[in-house]
């Protein structure tokens, strides 16, 4: 009997697995192909807007995502570095063969954990909950808790021109059967789409054709363990090109052949992530479009066609490619598909993760309808801390939309659902100025600490980190300078404007054309501070309005949440309640108010009238 099983070695399932075994459960991985694990089939890279905070997240409380990027890294880039706080994102080109390398390497090492090459057909159910799975070869293993992360693999079916195959990503199996149990024991599943480029030999590609996107340099880590950084002779560049109009000519004269536009796609695909037949379809005004190339791995001649995913028969692909200024003897690698896969209702799931089907059953990932490794890792992450939670009696962890884009992410999932790929945005995130990049440890750590799985003397240094900020932002508020002849002087040298008076640091530090180095040369002091550390004070002053507004937001927010909904409430007894209210309420079942005004079609009114019921309420 083990303690818990995770079905899926992709990026969610080795999430799951590491925390319920580092967590000091006896846990189970099963998963197709060991040596695949965590393997990238799409975009060689980790991070991106709204993603990179996902992964700093996931390093703040514990998980190993970050930590494996670092270790694997081809490139690192901050992007929008000009733009606000908010906004700023790491990304790294992430070397596709030593990904899943190193982070089987992790797995095989880590203690209570047991790895299985197997596929899952069905889950054994009693009396409404889990207890354990059944093989294909008809193998029974009992647990108390499962988590499903099959990502793209349930019914997946590879697609290219008028043809459909039944394989999962890269061509391997695909998972025959599960989905199926899935519905027969009461979720709900849908198809979607998602899809791949083809990748291109580096040698045969003209690169002087193209413009160089190359990395920051080695300075930047996703994990605040910054030990784990990977440092090599040179950053592997990317490069720009642009489609030209010939290779518009070519897809929209073969459109029919495409397996998006035959009629051969049932599912819906990822709006944020065309394939680019879609794209000349979606945008017709646009004479050119955006392509990235970029490097797959350090030990491979081929390189990723980011932007160019078809379904396109191999012929058409050839065209399309040789189209593409650099790239008119290119050889391809590996032709682009698209695929095909099951995905579960996530409005059937608790805030938790768990099934409100099927006690201690799990789901995430793809299989809870998103798209991307970030979103899946996340959801891995959190499932297994709430599956360990659930097998000590403890209630769950469960991140508020104020605290973590994470808790953004599982949030629309589980209350709004999604009919197609869903993938995280800042735009989601309606405090995404205290959800940033750099401040993810601020947030979480103590979660992580609290769970188990943040080391003590990681938790200390974060103490430290944490005090140093709050000792600076009380020293720049209460320090005041008055211009001097060379204070004046540096403010000239600078084409700054001097100040007038006497003025704290603070209210220097406060103007936009003045830095934390600026403060430094003006105010000499002996005192080593952290790039880091330097970052948050600066942010934290600077932004201080804006901050404090967010904050006073919030605090409206963790009082909605406060107000708990019970879980066997009748909506049926809630006067003058919307019908569609009515019904989305007794679907989803909300857990506060909070969540419950999320919903779609539910009302401010509707909300007035269920508060109203709630005062009088008894269970």
């Amino acid at each position: 009997m083990y303690d818990a099983i995770v079905i899926g070695g992709g990026h969610a399932g080795v999430e799951a697995a590491l925390a319920l075994a580092r967590l000091n459960k006896k846990t189970m991985l099963i998963t197709g192909n060991l040596k695949m694990v965590s393997f990238m089939p799409c975009n060689p890279s980790i991070g991106g807007p709204a993603k990179g905070t996902l992964v700093r997240e996931i390093d703040a409380l514990g998980g190993e995502m970050g930590k494996n990027t670092d270790k694997t890294c081809l490139q690192m880039k901050m992007l929008n570095k000009s733009k606000g706080p908010a906004v700023r994102a790491l990304r790294a080109q992430s070397d596709k063969l030593e990904y899943p390398k190193e982070m089987l390497n992790t797995l095989q090492k880590t203690l209570s954990l047991e790895l299985k090459e197997a596929y899952v057909k069905s889950l054994i159910i009693n009396e409404s909950k889990v207890e354990g799975v059944i093989l294909e070869d008809d193998t029974k293993i009992s647990a108390k808790v499962v988590i499903i992360t099959t990502g793209t693999f349930m019914e997946a079916k590879i697609l290219v021109g008028n043809t459909s195959t039944s394989r999962g990503p890269d061509n391997q199996k695909a998972s025959v059967g599960l989905s199926k149990n899935l519905r027969e024991i009461g979720h709900k599943t849908f198809r979607l789409k998602t899809g791949t480029p083809p990748r291109i030999k580096r040698n045969s590609i003209d690169f002087t054709q193209m413009e160089l996107s190359p990395g920051d340099g080695f300075i930047h880590h996703f994990s605040y363990e910054d030990k784990y950084l990977r440092i090599l002779d040179h950053e592997w560049p990317c490069y720009l090109i642009h489609t030209a109009p010939i290779t518009h000519e070519i897809i929209i004269n073969n459109l029919t052949k495409s397996a998006m536009y035959s009629g051969l796609v049932e599912g819906v695909g990822p709006r944020y992530c065309p394939s680019i037949e879609d794209k000349l379809v979606r945008f017709k005004d646009k004479s050119r479009h955006q392509l990235f190339i970029e490097p797959e791995s350090a030990s491979l001649d081929e390189v990723y066609l980011q932007g160019f995913s078809t379904s396109m028969p191999h012929d058409v692909q050839e065209k399309m490619v040789k189209s593409l200024p650099g790239l008119e003897n290119a050889e391809i690698v590996k032709y682009a598909y698209a695929i095909e896969y099951d995905a579960i209702d996530a409005r059937d799931l608790w805030p938790s993760l768990e099934s409100k089907i099927i006690k201690n059953l799990f789901f995430a990932g793809q299989v809870n309808g998103t798209s991307g490794y970030e979103e899946a890792a996340a959801q891995g992450l959190i499932s297994g801390i709430n599956a360990s939670l659930k097998l000590d009696n403890q209630d769950p962890l469960i991140l508020r939309r104020d605290e973590a884009y994470i808790g953004v992410l599982i949030d629309d999932l589980v209350t709004k659902g999604t009919n197609e790929p869903y993938r995280m945005l800042t735009s989601r995130a309606e405090f995404r100025l205290l959800l940033r990049h750099d401040n993810a440890d601020l947030r979480l750590t103590d979660y992580g600490y609290k769970i188990g799985l943040i080391a003590e003397d990681r938790y200390q240094k974060f103490i430290n980190k944490r005090t140093q900020i709050d000792e600076e932002l009380r020293y720049l508020h209460q320090e005041f300078i008055t211009p001097t002849k060379d204070i004046s002087d540096y403010f000239i040298s600078k084409n700054y404007s001097s100040p007038k008076g006497r003025v704290s640091l603070a209210e220097l530090l406060k103007r936009p054309e003045i830095s934390y180095e600026d403060i430094e040369n003006i105010h000499q002091r002996d005192i080593s501070l952290s790039n880091e550390v330097k970052e948050q004070v600066e942010i934290n002053i600077k932004y201080a309005g804006y901050i404090e507004k967010s904050i006073k937001e919030a605090e409206r927010l963790k009082k909605e949440n406060n107000i708990k909904i019970p879980m066997n409430i009748n909506y049926d007894k809630v006067h003058n309640l919307a019908l569609e209210a009515r019904a989305k309420l007794s679907k989803i079942r909300p857990l506060t108010i909070s969540q419950a005004s999320r919903i779609s079609g539910v009302n401010p009114s509707d909300i007035q009238m269920l508060l109203v019921y709630l005062r009088t309420y008894e269970t």
